[in-house]
């Protein structure tokens, strides 16, 4: 049995499978060891009964998260995930690329992802060419569910969002100026706080400043990571991965279009591409 991870602060997304396919599937609480330290990560995959029942069984697993960037962290994941899955193999790495993996298989293009966070990656056919981008979610992540709601956020206590909209986003979460500083800047995992008003966005997706945030969030994105990458590599294909990617995709590629750039596909949840990939993979 294999199990497949595709995590971003948010989320964890599970899948487990044996040859006649899948087994088991499900989300945990997103793992980011920028964030989350062993224990934390130990604690977590105790919580979960199907992780419990299934843990003798995995002998493969393939975990791709945000912040599992740098070797220390890669291995701060590996070792919480050996002590819980004894008789597995284990292999951790990025988000982008599994990214990469999912769309582009084998091929070299350029995988972005547009989800709880934001970054890009010209991919070689084997592994991500190294650059200066994942800053995170203080200094970049534009166009990301945690820029979205940072934006959010700030027109609402500057009282700059449209009156009607603001009365909307008053009645869905009744927040005042301390609790959001509170959770902001306070709580362990602000991400967590910030990216969830993606789902609040995405409700009100006919609301005009929403359109308008959005189309600036993908703009600041094609500058930032893309336009670089295809600078670059003019004649890769461009692949983005992410659920604020594909929810927003319309917009999206409206945006990528006023750029001249093609996107070849935009995938909501890679984990699927990812499960066929090593299903038929060995470590």
């Amino acid at each position: 049995m294999i199990a497949v991870v595709y995590s971003g602060s948010r989320h964890s997304q599970w899948k487990l499978a044996d040859k006649n396919g899948i087994v088991a599937e499900f989300r945990t609480t997103g793992i980011n060891p920028f964030f989350n330290d062993e224990k934390y990560i130990l604690q977590l995959l105790h919580k979960k009964t199907e992780l419990i029942n299934y843990a003798e069984r995995v002998k493969r697993i393939y975990f791709f998260g945000a912040g599992a960037s740098s070797d220390e962290r890669k291995n701060l994941v590996s070792d919480a995930l050996r002590k819980f899955f004894k008789h597995s193999k284990v292999v951790v790495n990025s988000d982008v690329q599994a990214a990469a993996i999912a769309s582009c298989h084998e091929q070299p293009g350029i995988a972005g992802i547009i989800g709880s966070g934001a970054t890009a990656g010209a991919f070689d056919g084997k592994k991500i060419r190294p650059n200066n981008f994942g800053l995170g979610y203080i200094l970049g992540d534009e166009g990301s569910a945690n820029w979205l709601g940072r934006q959010l956020l700030k027109a609402y206590l500057y009282e700059t969002l449209p009156v009607e909209f603001r009365e909307k986003f008053v009645k869905k979460y009744d927040l005042n100026r301390k609790e959001i500083l509170d959770k902001v800047y306070k709580q362990q995992q602000p991400t967590l706080f910030l990216s969830s008003f993606a789902d609040f966005l995405l409700e009100n997706r006919e609301e005009p400043f929403v359109k308008q945030l959005v189309c600036k969030g993908f703009d600041l994105y094609l500058r930032t990571y893309i336009l670089p990458l295809k600078k670059q590599s003019p004649d890769m294909p461009i692949y983005i991965v992410g659920t604020v990617a594909s929810n927003f995709g319309d917009w999206l590629l409206e945006i990528a279009s006023d750029h001249h750039l093609h996107i070849s596909s935009i995938i909501k949840e890679p984990i699927y591409n990812l499960l066929t990939y090593y299903s038929n993979k060995t470590i």
